[in-house]
């Protein structure tokens, strides 16, 4: 298959730039078989049963975004990918770098009052060393990387809703966007109702934004995430009676490498398209996504070529809100 493949028309109104009042009062379209529901996110309620099994994402999103000066005075925008990549020096970090013109060894970044030093390159990222702990200087000096296609500037309600209830574990750059919906008065009615939670991390890299290369699926290499998986959520995907449901491609990314590798905790750059055997994910609660991204081709995977697509005319045709801010809907894996 192609990229093109992939490709639809959306109104730019449809891009929601901000998130709707409530987590749980989004809309969500149910994709069940060859039929589509209309409904709010809350009515998971009903959707959901008994033994069903939810794996969320608890990562949290770091103020990955920084403004400075290179030491020769142009301006320069870091946006760090992952820190600490070579699992021994929490100084370091690997960044995108925005700025005229490349970056040379021996050179440095003053954020602040405060020197950034280039050390290399790695791929399409930059190695730089902070003058303190990766995570404490963008605490400082960070803010919030809202996606590209929210045309406006980080307000202060983006600290709170821009992070999943869930989030517990700093690292990544971009929300697991389908645990936006989840507040804490949904979440107490589901395990009212018998429906067990449990978390994994994925730390979601701005890889994720990037538009593939090849048009080619078949020659496309997917970007690397670590993701970590506790033993204890492993055991309760083993034990579950009812359906794993997984919230977000993220969850699915992470639940799908293990279950081939057998490891909970490493990188996984697994491209999951049409074609691909599901062993371990029953449901995808998910957002809508951009057309041509990976991640629509990891739902069309789950659900269907053809029924993606449908459902994604439906929705546009219903006015439903796309990408990260946007509603959500709620998938059973083709076959089931």
């Amino acid at each position: 298959m192609f990229r093109s493949d992939f490709d639809y028309d959306l109104p730019k109104h449809l891009i929601a730039q901000r998130p709707s009042e409530q987590r749980a009062n989004s809309r969500l379209l149910q994709v069940r078989g060859d039929a589509f529901e209309h409904r709010r996110f809350s009515d998971l309620l009903k959707i959901l049963q008994s033994d069903d099994l939810l794996i969320v994402n608890d990562t949290v999103v770091i103020k990955a975004r920084l403004r400075g000066l290179k030491d020769t005075g142009g301006a320069v925008e870091l946006l760090v990918e992952r820190i600490d990549p070579d699992l021994r020096n929490k100084n370091l970090a690997l960044c995108q770098v925005r700025a005229s013109k490349s970056l040379k060894p021996g050179r440095f970044v003053l954020i602040g009052e405060h020197r950034v030093d280039y050390v290399e390159q790695r791929g399409e990222f930059a190695l730089f060393r902070f003058p303190v702990a990766v995570l404490t200087f963008l605490e400082n000096y960070g803010s919030l990387p809202l996606p590209p296609y929210i045309d406006r500037a980080v307000s202060e309600s983006d600290e709170n809703r821009y992070q999943t209830v869930f989030a517990r574990s700093p690292g990544a750059v971009a929300a697991p966007t389908a645990g936006l919906h989840f507040d804490d008065d949904l979440i107490k009615e589901l395990q009212k109702n018998g429906i067990r939670i449990a978390s994994l991390t994925l730390h979601v890299g701005a890889g994720t934004f990037q538009p593939m290369r090849t048009n080619n699926l078949d020659q496309h290499t997917m970007h690397h995430e670590r993701y970590m998986i506790p033993p204890e959520t492993m055991r309760s995907v083993k034990s579950c009676k009812g359906r794993v449901i997984a919230v977000g491609t993220t969850v699915v990314r992470a639940l799908e490498s293990a279950s081939r590798t057998g490891v909970l905790e490493g990188e996984t750059n697994l491209f999951i398209s049409p074609g691909f055997t599901f062993q371990v994910t029953d449901g995808l609660i998910t957002n809508f996504h951009l057309p041509q991204s990976t991640l629509l081709m990891l739902v069309a995977a789950f659900v269907g070529y053809e029924r993606i697509f449908s459902a994604y005319e439906t929705a546009i045709d219903k006015q439903y809100r796309f990408f990260s801010y946007g509603d959500a809907m709620f998938c059973e894996r083709a076959g089931n």
